[in-house]
C-alpha cells in the first residue's frame, strides 16, 4: 500500500448513506410548497404591520435630523457602496446641500418604494427634490385576482423583481448644462450592460433608468432604515470596495436576491 493511503473499509464502496436517495411524493412536494407560500403571505402581512408601525417614528426622526448638519450626506457616505458612486469631489460638495432623505413605501407592494432627495439652495441645479422611483407594475395575471383580508393577492407571492418593478428617471435641472456632474463624470458600462465600469457621478443614479449596482435597493433598505446608525458609524460589516477582483470574488460567493429585504450588513 502506497504511503499515505487510508484503507477503508470492507464493502465501504457499496455502502451508501441512508440519506442519499430520500424521495418526496407529489402529495408531500405540494405540502411544502403551499406551506412556503403561507409563510410568504404572513412575512408579507408583517412587513406591513412593521412599515405602518415605523412610519410616525421615522417622521419624528426626519424633524430631528433636519436640524443636525450633514446628517444625511454623513449617513449616505458611511455606506461604501454608495460611497463609491459618490468618489468625486463634486459628487460630495453637491450632496453636502442635502438636507432630507425620505423614503415612501408603495402601500400596495412595499418591496417598491419611491426616494426622495431633498435639497437646500446649491451652485449646482434648481431641484429642491430628486426623486427616483421604483414602481410596481402588477403583472397580467394579477388582473381579476382579488385580495385576502390583508390586502395580499396571489401575484405578491410570485412577485419578481425583474417583471414587475419600473425604475423611473428624472432629468437634473442643472443650472449649467457644460457642468452638469453627469455630463462631466457619465457612466461608463462594463464588457456586459448590466455592469458598471466606472459609476461616474452619483447624479447618474437619478438620469440613468438602470441601476445595476442596487444603490436604490441599498439606501431604502439599509441606509434609511438605519439612518442613525450609519451617521454615527455604528454599522459593521460594510468594509470599503478595495478593488474589483475583491468585488467579484463576493459577487461568486453568495447571489442577492432583490425580491427580499437586504441585510444592514450586507458586504459590498
Amino acid at each position: 500500500m502506497a504511503k499515505g493511503t487510508k484503507r477503508g473499509s470492507p464493502g465501504a464502496e457499496a455502502e451508501k448513506s441512508p440519506l442519499s436517495n430520500v424521495e418526496l411524493s407529489d402529495e408531500d412536494a405540494k405540502k411544502l410548497q403551499q406551506i412556503q407560500r403561507d409563510l410568504a403571505r404572513a412575512e408579507l402581512v408583517l412587513e406591513r404591520q412593521a412599515q405602518a408601525t415605523l412610519r410616525p417614528v421615522y417622521e419624528k426622526r426626519r424633524e430631528i435630523t433636519k436640524t443636525i448638519p450633514n446628517f444625511w450626506p454623513v449617513a449616505l457616505m458611511n455606506h461604501s457602496l454608495v460611497a463609491y458612486h459618490a468618489q468625486h469631489n463634486a459628487d460630495q460638495t453637491a450632496l453636502s446641500y442635502l438636507e432630507d432623505i425620505w423614503v415612501e413605501k408603495d402601500p400596495k407592494e412595499h418591496r417598491c418604494f419611491t426616494i426622495e432627495f431633498h435639497f437646500k439652495e446649491n451652485q449646482f441645479f434648481n431641484d429642491k427634490v430628486l426623486k427616483k422611483e421604483y414602481k410596481y407594475v402588477p403583472p397580467p395575471a394579477a388582473e381579476n385576482e382579488k385580495a385576502d383580508e390583508n390586502g395580499i393577492t396571489e401575484s405578491m407571492l410570485d412577485f419578481s423583481w425583474d417583471r414587475d418593478v419600473k425604475i423611473s428617471t428624472i432629468k437634473v435641472d442643472w443650472k449649467d448644462a457644460e457642468k452638469a456632474l453627469t455630463k462631466v463624470y457619465p457612466r461608463e458600462s462594463g464588457e456586459d450592460e448590466d455592469d458598471i465600469a466606472d459609476p461616474g457621478s452619483f447624479f447618474n443614479f437619478f438620469e440613468k433608468e438602470a441601476d445595476p449596482s442596487e444603490v436604490g435597493v441599498v439606501i431604502a433598505n439599509e441606509v434609511f432604515p438605519e439612518a442613525i446608525e450609519y451617521f454615527l458609524g455604528n454599522v459593521e460589516g460594510d468594509d470599503d470596495i478595495t478593488d474589483s477582483e475583491e468585488e467579484e470574488d463576493e459577487e461568486d460567493e453568495a447571489e442577492i436576491d432583490l425580491e427580499k429585504p437586504r441585510t444592514k450588513k450586507r458586504k459590498v
